[in-house]
This record gives C-alpha cells, sequence and structure tokens, in this order.
C-alpha cells in the first residue's frame, strides 16, 4: 500500500513538475493559482451525464451536475386560440399591417406559461483540507486529451496532490487526494446548495463513509418536480472517520478516494430506484478501487479524444510555455499564439465528449446552451436547448472532428419532442406532421418561448435538427439509421410544412415567421411605419431550411430504393419547385426578408439568412457561384457593421468564412473571438462575461471547416488556409462526409500531402485547395474514384 501509494504520489509530482516548465500549450489548460470565479476559471470535466467542475482552491470546490435536474415537472403550453387567429394574422401581414400582425400573434398564439423548463445544478462538494495562507509550487491543469483534472501545491512542508476524473464506464465522478507525508491529509466534506435541499447529512454507518443531499426543483410533492439524490463516499485507510450533522471528517489520511453518482426521478419511477442506482454505481466503483476506474476513465475517453488532432504550428517567443490565463490576456491583443488556438479546438473536442455521450439509459440528454456545466438553481438563458442556432453549432464539429456518435444525445431529445411536436402542430396549426418552436427542455416542449417579439414565434426549429440526422447518415453511411430513423422524421416534419405552408405569388410559404431574434424597420407603404419589427411572411431563412428537408427527403429515398410511386416521395418531389428562391438585393447582398426592408440593425449577430452558407450547401461557392457571391456580400456588410457582437456569433462568421473559401478572413475571426470571448478558462462567452459553450464548440468546427469540407458532397482538403498566419501545419483523423479518413499536411501556405482511408468504400470525388492538380497513388486525379471498404490512397502535388 505504501509503495504504491509513493509512486502514485510520484507521477502527480512529476506532472506538476512538467506543467510549470514544460507542459503541452496545445493540449493542457493549467495555472499557477486557484480560480475565485467559477465563470473565470473553474475546469470542466464529465462523462455526458454527470459534470463537475474543479476550482482548485486550497479548499476545493466541485461545482457539479446531472443533466436531468431541470426546474419542473412537464408542462402543456398550448395556446388555445392559436389556431383560430392563423388565419387572421396572415391576412394582417399580407395587408401590409405589419405590427398589428405581429401584436396579435403574440397576444393569441403564444403560451400563458412563456417559458420551458430550465437547466439547474445539483450543488457543490465543499472540500475543507484546512490549509490557508500561501501554497508553494502551486498548479492546476486540465488534460484535455485524457479528460481529467487537478493540482499540486505544498502546504506547511508537505506536498498535496488532487486529481478529478469523470468515468463514462463507471457512470461516476471521482478524486484522489494525497499527501507526501503519511497521515498529514485531514478533510472536511459537506454539500451545499442555494435552494431546495431536502437532506443534507454527513454518515458513518456501516463503515459507509459518506455525505448525502437530496433536493428538489421546488415544485410541491403533488406537483411532481423533479426530485434527485446525490452521494460521496470517501475511502482512506488508517484515517479517522466522523459525522458532524451535514459534515464529513476525515483525519491522519495519507490518501482520501472519493466517489460521486446522482440520479433523478426523470429516469426513475420511485426514490428507492434511483437510490439503488446510486448504491450500484458506488458499490462497483469502490470495489473496482481509484486505480483502475481512473485508468479505465482515461483509456475510454482518449479513446474518444485520441481520433482526431490537429498541428497549426508553434508559437513565437515562448508563448505556449506561459500559464493559460496569461496567454488569454496576451491573445486579447496579440494573435500569434496559435498554439492557443490549437488548445482551443482540442477543449471544444474535450467538452463535447464531456457533455454528450450515449449511455445504457433509454433517453440522454445533448449538450445544452452551457454543455452541462452550471453553477446556478437557473443556468444563464435557462440553459435550454436554444433550436435557432445554438444547439445546432453544439454539434457541428461532431462528423468532422471524429467523434460522430455524440450526437445521437439529441436524437434522443428529438424523440422526446416528436410527438408533442405532433400535438403541438394539430392544436396550434392544425396540421399532420411534426414542428418545434425555438427552444426545448428536457421534456421536449416545443412550445413558443419567452414572448419575445423577435424570436418567438418561428415554427422551423424541427426542420434545421432533422438536417443533424441526415448529416449523420452522410458521415456513417448507416443505411439502417437512415431508414429506421431519418427518414421517417424527415417524412414527419415535411408533412408539417406541406400543410401550414400557404400559396403566395406562386409559391409555398410560411408565416407569421421571422428570421431568429432580427428586426426590420416597417416601410412607409406598411403599418406602423418606421417602427422595428420582427414578424411577417415568406421568410428566406424558412425556405432555405425547406429546401433542405425535401432535397434530404427525395436523397434519402434514391438511397433507400424507395419507388418512385411513394406518396411521401411525390409530395417531396411536387413541394421541392414550389419553394421559393433566394433573392438578391440592391446592393448585391441575399435578402433576409420577403423584400428590401431597411435593417433595424446591419450588425446583428444572427446570420440566419445565411444558412445556406453554413451549415447548409445552397450557397456553396461550389453549389452556385451567384448566391454564393450575394451571400458573401451580406456576410461581409454583416461583419464591416461590427456583427460577431457575441461568441457564438463570432465562432459562426469563422465557419462562413471558411466556406466562402477565404481563410485570411475567417482567420480574422478567430483573432476576432480572441480579443474579445474567451475567459481565463478558455470558455466561451456571451458578450465577454456570461458563459455559454456554443462559441466553443462552433470554435473547432471553424478551424475544422478551414482544414476540410465535404457537404457538398466534394471531399475538399485545404479549402481555406489562413496563409501567412498558420503556414505549416497538419491533421490527422478528421472524417469526410462518405465515411472517409482525412489526414493531410501544409508547409509554407501550400498542400503537401494526404492520406484519405475509405471506411465504408463509396465515391470519392476529390478537391485540394484552390482546384490544384493532385496525384493519388502517383497517378494524375481526373474524375470520381470509386474506393472499397479499407482502401487507403496517398494525395501528393502533381
Amino acid at each position: 500500500m505504501k509503495l504504491a501509494h509513493a509512486l502514485f504520489i510520484a507521477a502527480l509530482l512529476a506532472t506538476a513538475s512538467n506543467a510549470t516548465s514544460s507542459f503541452d500549450g496545445s493540449r493542457y489548460l493549467w495555472y499557477t493559482k486557484p480560480t475565485t470565479e467559477w465563470e473565470q476559471g473553474a475546469l470542466p470535466i464529465g462523462n455526458g451525464r454527470l459534470g463537475g467542475t474543479v476550482w482548485g482552491g486550497a479548499n476545493e470546490t466541485l461545482t457539479i451536475n446531472e443533466d436531468t435536474i431541470w426546474s419542473g415537472p412537464i408542462q402543456d403550453r398550448t395556446p388555445p386560440n392559436a389556431l383560430a387567429t392563423l388565419p387572421v394574422a396572415r391576412k394582417l401581414f399580407l395587408s401590409g399591417k405589419i405590427t398589428e400582425g405581429g401584436q396579435l400573434v403574440l397576444r393569441e398564439m403564444t403560451p400563458a406559461e412563456k417559458s420551458e423548463r430550465q437547466f439547474g445544478y445539483f450543488g457543490n462538494l465543499d472540500l475543507d483540507f484546512g490549509h490557508s495562507g500561501n501554497l508553494e509550487n502551486y498548479v492546476r491543469w486540465l488534460d484535455t486529451k485524457q479528460g481529467n483534472s487537478g493540482s499540486s501545491y505544498a502546504f506547511d512542508g508537505v506536498n498535496f496532490t488532487r486529481e478529478f476524473v469523470a468515468s463514462y464506464p463507471a457512470g461516476v465522478l471521482a478524486a484522489r487526494f494525497t499527501s507526501s507525508e503519511e497521515g498529514a491529509l485531514n478533510l472536511k466534506a459537506s454539500f451545499s446548495r442555494l435552494a431546495n435541499i431536502l437532506v443534507n447529512v454527513a454518515s458513518t454507518a456501516g463503515g459507509v463513509n459518506s455525505v448525502t443531499l437530496m433536493s428538489s426543483s421546488g415544485q410541491p410533492l403533488d406537483e411532481n418536480p423533479i426530485l434527485f439524490t446525490g452521494q460521496a463516499r470517501f475511502v482512506a485507510p488508517g484515517a479517522k472517520f466522523e459525522n458532524d450533522g451535514s459534515v464529513l471528517r476525515i483525519t491522519g489520511a495519507t490518501a482520501i478516494d472519493l466517489f460521486f453518482d446522482a440520479e433523478t426521478n426523470y429516469r426513475f419511477a420511485s426514490q428507492d430506484e434511483w437510490e439503488a442506482e446510486i448504491d450500484r454505481k458506488l458499490n462497483a466503483a469502490l470495489t473496482k478501487g481509484y486505480s483502475d476506474l481512473r485508468d479505465e476513465a482515461l483509456k475510454d475517453s482518449s479513446s474518444l479524444l485520441g481520433r482526431a488532432s490537429i498541428d497549426l504550428g508553434k508559437s513565437p517567443r515562448g508563448l505556449s510555455a506561459l500559464p493559460t490565463d496569461e496567454r488569454v490576456a496576451i491573445a486579447r491583443n496579440n494573435s500569434s499564439d496559435v498554439e492557443l488556438s490549437t488548445l482551443t479546438w482540442n477543449l471544444g473536442r474535450h467538452m463535447l465528449v464531456g457533455a454528450s455521450r450515449n449511455t445504457e439509459a433509454d433517453i440522454d440528454m445533448p449538450a445544452n446552451l452551457q454543455g452541462i456545466w452550471n453553477n446556478k438553481t437557473t443556468a444563464a438563458w435557462g440553459g435550454k436547448y436554444t433550436i435557432n442556432i445554438n444547439t445546432e453549432m453544439n454539434y457541428w464539429s461532431a462528423g468532422p472532428t471524429n467523434l460522430i456518435e455524440t450526437q445521437e444525445p439529441l436524437f434522443d431529445l428529438m424523440k422526446v419532442a416528436n410527438p408533442r411536436g405532433k400535438a403541438m402542430a394539430k392544436a396550434m396549426y392544425g396540421c399532420d406532421g411534426t414542428m418545434f418552436h425555438h427552444n426545448l427542455d428536457v421534456w421536449g416542449d416545443p412550445g413558443a418561448t419567452d414572448n419575445y417579439t423577435s424570436s418567438t414565434m418561428w415554427p422551423m426549429g424541427a426542420a434545421w435538427l432533422v438536417q443533424h440526422m441526415v448529416d449523420h447518415y452522410h458521415f456513417t453511411g448507416d443505411k439502417t439509421f437512415l431508414a429506421d430513423v431519418a427518414y421517417p422524421f424527415l417524412i414527419d416534419v415535411a408533412t408539417f410544412y406541406e400543410c401550414y405552408t400557404f400559396e403566395h405569388e406562386g409559391y409555398r410559404i410560411t408565416g407569421p415567421s421571422l428570421s431568429p431574434e432580427n428586426t426590420f424597420v416597417v416601410p412607409s407603404n406598411f403599418s406602423v411605419a418606421g417602427r422595428s419589427e420582427p414578424m411577417d411572411i415568406d421568410i428566406p431563412m424558412d425556405n432555405q431550411l425547406m429546401h433542405d428537408v425535401f432535397s434530404a427527403i427525395i436523397e434519402a429515398a434514391d438511397i433507400l430504393g424507395i419507388d418512385d410511386t411513394n406518396q411521401d416521395l411525390k409530395k417531396a418531389k411536387d413541394f421541392l419547385p414550389r419553394i421559393k428562391p433566394a433573392q438578391i438585393g440592391s446592393k448585391g447582398q441575399i435578402l433576409e426578408w420577403r423584400y428590401e426592408y431597411k435593417e433595424s440593425a446591419p450588425s446583428h449577430r444572427h446570420l440566419s439568412p445565411l444558412y445556406a452558407l453554413h451549415p447548409g450547401k445552397e450557397f456553396s461557392p461550389l453549389v452556385n457561384e451567384t448566391l454564393s457571391e450575394a451571400a458573401q456580400v451580406l456576410l461581409d456588410r454583416r461583419r464591416d457593421a461590427g456583427s460577431g457582437s457575441t461568441g457564438w456569433s463570432r465562432t459562426w462568421m469563422i465557419n462562413m468564412y471558411a466556406r466562402s473559401f477565404r481563410g485570411a478572413d475567417a482567420w480574422e475571426q478567430v483573432k476576432g473571438w480572441f480579443a474579445t470571448f474567451p475567459t481565463a478558462n478558455l470558455w466561451n462567452t456571451d458578450k465577454g462575461s456570461t458563459f455559454q459553450i456554443d462559441g466553443n464548440y462552433g470554435f473547432t468546427s471553424g478551424i475544422t471547416e478551414m482544414l476540410l469540407q465535404s457537404h457538398t458532397g466534394t471531399v475538399h482538403i485545404l479549402p481555406a488556409l489562413p496563409g501567412e498566419a498558420v503556414p505549416t501545419g497538419s491533421a490527422k483523423g478528421l472524417v469526410a462526409r462518405g465515411n472517409f479518413i482525412i489526414d493531410v499536411e501544409w508547409e509554407n501556405g501550400a498542400f503537401k500531402r494526404a492520406g484519405i482511408t475509405s471506411k465504408t468504400g463509396g465515391k470519392l470525388n476529390l478537391r485540394v485547395g484552390n482546384a490544384e492538380s493532385v496525384l493519388v497513388d502517383g497517378d494524375m486525379y481526373t474524375v470520381e474514384i470509386r474506393t472499397t471498404e479499407g482502401q487507403v490512397l496517398e494525395i501528393t502535388p502533381a
């Protein structure tokens, strides 16, 4: 026991020593002082269901989340007057009474209960080690390639270490605390929470040393609140354990191991059941022991995080050797720390794996606005699944960076929401099929949310989300998934729009709807002239989304061999040409509304009318040069007016410019993000203050889009290199649609080589850079290649 302990301490201290001198600046976040602010320095770990943020103070705090702890039970938020109001509202918009139509919609077509349920937190596990004053040789760290976090320091001449892991295989959080001197480790452990505590107790009964917290979402028990219990168990051979109400005291330890689980009544019918599940998981974790559980956890996370990597080159002047908070501060005014961009790319993948995993549960929750990490009873913006951009952005990098299975919890949520979307479609719009408005919660509530004029009435959420199912097929080639999951959901979505849309000027149009969260100035021939309003009919983004839905049905039917006489297929083929095409305005720009209204906010953060540039493909330079140019005109106008005012908006612009093959402009947006939005722990923020995770995921996607694109059916290698900013680099393990694994290198701004592995066989259409001539296995590439499963191709300059 003593030998094993000594070896473990030696390993952790070696890690800490290396950290202060040669920490890999592309892999580790690390610091030489604790954080005093959760949003500015806590380090995230997660196993998909449980999340923890490690503060790293002398007296440690672990803020804990479980993905089904939300603010209350299921709700029915169907507005009773919506169906009768719909034709009246449409007549008002058609007659130019924009303001009156919008006010009627908000008054009669939105629910009395304005908000869905909101994401909360479990609470804090407070760990008082009795260390105060100066800590010597302090360092704390997060390994983005393995998923663990820890700290080390000296106090009163004794070295102390801590390590935290989130185990996906075991379904628990775990930690080990050590001291270099035998018996020098003491600890007082307790839970704290801001509200609704039902039980908070420490126990040493039966040799099980634990602290337990039970809480709720706050409603009376007869209103079926969300109830949850969490327990932390401690093992410390040779130490003394005492309980003092809610505090567990441990004295005279040399090493302490901690194991934690929390469960809720979202997945279990009774308290006996969810507490039995806690008992099962913690018993198994204790039996396995910390060392084996840790090794198993890190092997699991590394197996995902190690699939892909990028190297954007080396930072100058030793920047990458500085602590992360210092690097972030420098990056506000100095963009040369390219390894910080690589680190941020790695962090995005770490947080996707940490927040979105498919478990043995029937339903898993996807990453929300905060991923899975939140330190309040109500998260910022309710921590909801905001599906007019944010939730989708969370998953843009899943396929290209070789983490495609992290999308599966998103499909679980869609499965939960679908029957409720069907009921809402019928009650509000008199239509079959399914629809969601712009947010979902843990219950899949698809109702209109917030009574917020410029976002509430947007019945297009399902049309956007279903594209992730389509993309899942494109990345995996899984025809069973396409047939059993994606295609039926596409039909449900299409069925709604076939009914909901109405004839106008030769097209099937939507309305009342809006361009998410933006407004226009009502023109003089409409009323009320001069007011800023969001709602109208015939919204171009809606048309782009419907185009992708019906195009996907036709493509899927062809892949699945569905006969042309199939009624769903016939309807799709009939509907597609009746969707209004994109319109171009007087300045050469894609139009955002049905007319060229004056913009209320030319610098607006949402880039909704450019959905077909990214994540769609209709505005790609490889698909339609005219529309691509018009899209870039609008994109440049937004940029020049100051768009990108939130972190997620700025990272969307990285993706947009990459899709436009403008690498230098994409990199300017990378620099712009670092100048304003990341916290000291590299978390994305809304406007430089409040954590919102979508921008982290969007950053990882944007960098990847500069190196590889495949959305048009062509595997496009190095479509948007940033030039002098990143002259030399490489990427490994990226994935192109068609299930091709891509390794690529470039040098002095030019393509050097690539390797392509065909995982499932199929057609390969290839493009490198600006349509450079290349050799495939030594032969000039001229036409599409039909690959076989497992085939490896070597691509070199001609």
